[in-house]
């Protein structure tokens, strides 16, 4: 495995290798939820490859840009078995001094994560759109967890005429069915008992839809809301069913529906979602 810090050392290897590259975007601080990605991208290419950054740009004034879990060391040390190339770059080799160009998808970055945390998805395309043309990947791998940002950047991609694809790979859940995330470790112990209740309300929509025919989202969100507010520590921003492309909000439930939520427990957001279909 080798570890890369500059854009100049990943571009000269990039150059020397023949064959296909699958590309794993991370903010580090890694889980079995980033590894499903690194394996697939490692099974389905020649070379694979994974970042670690954590992008100032995509986070707002008062989020956890300083205190996002960071592990260098452990995130190597977990990666060496799975992953050809690391890329890790320090937030001046990707931000040098008077840097001012941006990538911005419109439309689907107004709504859901994009309405709560302005900016936040101007900061992924521009990052996500610079790592690609930096690794020149193939394949790039993301999870169906952070629903909205898969949609952007497939957006993004094909807009802007990419020459890669990307793959969505499913949620990687704790054994009690809570997403896995890096923002889990802020929960203190009654939060992280309490967390699984949006799992468990995503798959009483499922119940709802597949098993009972329920189409109507007013209902269904009603369910949800019950149920999630029977949890002390739960805070509702939103609950939303969507088109899974454009993200708009639908009234019905018509496959394939996006059905995703963000929930506070204290300072902490969780989001999760599914889709029918």
């Amino acid at each position: 495995m080798k570890v890369i810090e500059t854009i100049a050392g990943i571009k000269e290897l990039r150059s020397t290798l023949k064959g296909t590259v699958g590309f794993v975007p991370t903010m580090g601080y890694l889980h079995q939820g980033h590894i499903s990605l690194v394996k697939q991208a490692k099974s389905e290419n020649d070379f694979s490859a994974v970042s670690i950054f954590v992008n100032p740009t995509q986070f707002g004034p008062n989020e956890d840009f300083k205190t996002y879990p960071r592990d260098m060391k452990r995130d190597l040390e977990i990666l060496e078995p799975y992953t050809d190339i690391v890329f890790a770059p320090s937030t001046k080799e990707m931000y040098p001094e008077k840097y001012d160009t941006w990538v911005e998808v419109k439309g689907i970055t107004d709504v859901l994560e994009g309405a709560i945390r302005p900016g936040h998805f101007k900061g992924v395309t521009t990052v996500v759109n610079k790592l690609f043309n930096i690794v020149l990947p193939t394949k790039a791998y993301f999870g169906q967890k952070d629903a909205q940002q898969v949609a952007v950047i497939k957006k993004m991609v094909k807009d802007l005429n990419m020459p890669l694809e990307i793959v969505v790979c499913p949620t990687i859940r704790e054994p009690d069915g809570l997403a896995m995330s890096s923002r889990n470790t802020y929960l203190n112990p009654e939060q992280r008992k309490g967390a699984p209740v949006l799992y468990k309300a995503l798959q009483k929509a499922k119940v709802m839809v597949t098993d009972e025919g329920e189409k109507s989202v007013a209902e269904i969100r009603l369910a949800m809301t019950d149920l999630i507010k029977k949890e002390p520590l739960a805070n509702i921003e939103y609950i939303s069913f969507a088109d899974n492309e454009t993200l708009k909000e639908v009234h019905q439930v018509k496959q394939p529906t996006l059905i995703s939520m963000a929930v506070k427990f204290g300072k902490t957001r969780l989001i999760d979602n599914i889709v029918l279909g």
